[in-house]
This record gives structure tokens, sequence and C-alpha cells, in this order.
């Protein structure tokens, strides 16, 4: 579901380029400009300004973007431009470039995109990298991380809605029986996030809860400290329940110790055009502000302009 508000008349592609020029030039750039076209333009539209700017100019615009702006504003529109296959392909290298082990990040790829999102994300990444995903994150992980995280960058899940309840109701049973044995890192919990259809993991933790009294993920908190539990329970949510683990990224993200500009604009750029709109409503819920407000009073200039178009606030 796209969230963002794109303006009923969509001028050319040609006429944002040349505005887009525009705000490249003179003394300063105008960085209200850029983003009054960016910032309301979804990812089809971007796709052509680009191409369209390319053919113009003879300019990358993501070079001319790079080179005109700066900090978190800079992050979070050129974030936007790319090509949302290219995002999570750029998003996922630094990730394991950066590799700690409470890093989520390639979890939330993994996960939370369709099988064909993350097929052309892996595609994005072998065109722009010289080498497969896979590749890079058996590379920088180790251990249990890697036997878990492998699998997921290479999954492509069945998308359909066909449920096998007695496949549901066994698998359920074997995870419970893992879990209560504190084998979180054993192959058939990993088997089964990695290969099941989000239908059919639904299921299953359903099962799994009506069963034995708990969602999965409250046992999986065994210990809050272990790193390897929270990838797990990330990739869990990520799997059935996608809005909540972004919330509470976004609930994070904004809190008294200071802002996470990094996973704001992950968020906020990968988000925008997805479920924007249900993680509102639970940010709201569940932090009685709204995240608009929260942007606001954690953000500051350009920055928080971009964000808040991107979250499709009323002024923007």
């Amino acid at each position: 579901m796209s969230t963002l508000r794109v303006p009923q008349q969509v001028p050319p592609a040609s006429e944002d380029c040349e505005q887009l020029k525009k705000a490249f030039k003179g003394w300063g750039t105008n960085e209200d400009l850029i983003i009054s076209i960016l910032g309301h333009r979804n990812a089809a539209q971007r796709k052509v300004i680009r191409q369209t700017y390319a053919e113009a100019y003879g300019e990358d615009l993501l070079k001319e973007l790079e080179k005109e702006l700066t900090s978190d504003f800079e992050r979070s529109i050129l974030l936007w431009t790319l090509d949302p296959a290219e995002r999570d392909a750029f998003l996922a290298n630094e990730a394991t470039k950066k590799w700690t082990k409470s890093n989520q990040v390639l979890a939330e790829i993994a996960c939370s995109r369709s099988s064909h999102e993350l097929l052309l994300a892996r595609q994005a990444y072998h065109s722009r990298y010289k080498k497969s995903l896979e590749e890079d994150v058996a590379h920088h992980t180790t251990g249990d991380f890697r036997k878990l995280l492998a699998p997921l960058v290479s999954s492509y899940r069945y998308e359909g809605d066909e449920v096998n309840l007695t496949l549901a109701k066994s698998e359920a049973k074997l995870l419970h029986e893992k879990i209560s044995d504190k084998a979180y890192n054993d192959e058939d919990i990993i088997r089964i996030l990695a290969t099941r259809s989000k239908a059919q993991i639904n299921a299953t933790l359903n099962h799994y809860k009506n069963e034995f009294g708990n969602d999965i993920n409250k046992d999986l908190k065994a210990d809050p400290k272990d790193e390897y539990l929270a990838i797990l329970r990330a990739t869990i949510k990520c799997l059935v329940r996608p809005e909540k683990y972004f919330e509470k990224s976004l609930r994070l993200a904004i809190n008294k110790r200071g802002t996470d500009e990094g996973a704001l604009s992950r968020v906020v750029t990968t988000r925008a055009e997805v479920d924007m709109n249900i993680i509102k409503e639970q940010y709201h819920k569940r932090n009685s502000v709204t995240l608009d407000q929260a942007i606001k009073k954690d953000t500051t200039g350009d920055y928080e302009k971009m964000l808040l178009a991107l979250v499709g606030h009323e002024d923007a």
C-alpha cells in the first residue's frame, strides 16, 4: 500500500529535471525546490527523472545531489532517489561491511520484502558490487549469525495464501521442542524461518501460541542480552508483523538518548511507499504522539522537511 502523496498533476520529467538543474545553480543549493520535487514523486517517476536527467545533461543525478548536499539530509535524499532494489542492495552492502551482532538490517531486508523484491535486490547487488549478496553475508558474518542470515538472504518463498494446517501443527510442535531445549540455532528452526511462505509461518506461529500459551517471541526472550535471539525475534517480526517491527525501529531511533538518524532515514525511505500509514497508526497508539510530531521534535531544517514529506505530512 503506497502512502506517498504524489501531486495530482505531476509535471513531465523534463520539467522536473530543469527545476533540479536550477536548484543546483547560483550561490547556494535550493534545498526546498529539491524536496518539493523528489519528495513528492513515486519510485517509477523518480526512475524516469534520473534517466531523463542523464540524457539531458550527461550527468548522474545522484552524483549531483551528493556534490550539493550534506549530512543526514543528503543521505535521506540519496536513499530515496535510488530505485527500491538498488536501495536495498546499498543498505545490505553497508550492513555487511559494518556488520556487528546487533545489526538487524540484513534480517530486515531479507524478511520484510516479498520474494520478488528480495530477488531484485540480489540482482541489483550483483550488478553494483560485482559479487553476490550471499557471498558477502557468508564472508562478513560468523557462527550462528551466518547460519541464520545466509539462508534468509538467499530465500525465495512461495507467496500465495495456501496453508497446510497439518504441517503448521507439526512444525509448531517442533519449534516448541527446540526452543524448550534452548536449541535456538537448530537447523529445523532456521529451515522453517528461511523456507516457508509467510502465510505458512503465520499459521505455524498462531498454532504455537494457541497450543503452548505464549507468543513465540516471548519464548525467545529467555536472555534479553543475547544478540542472536534478538535477530531471531526480528526475523520473525519482519516475516509476520513488519509494521510492528518498523514502529519499534522508529521508537528506538527517536528516543531520549539522542536520535539514530541512520535508522530513521532507512525506515522512512524504505517504508514510505509500502506501509507507512499502518506504521504511523501503530506509532501513535504506542507513543501517544504522532510520528510527525516526534520527527519535528527530534530533527531540524531540510532533513526534517524531507522526512515529513515522505511520511505524508499534510504541509509537506
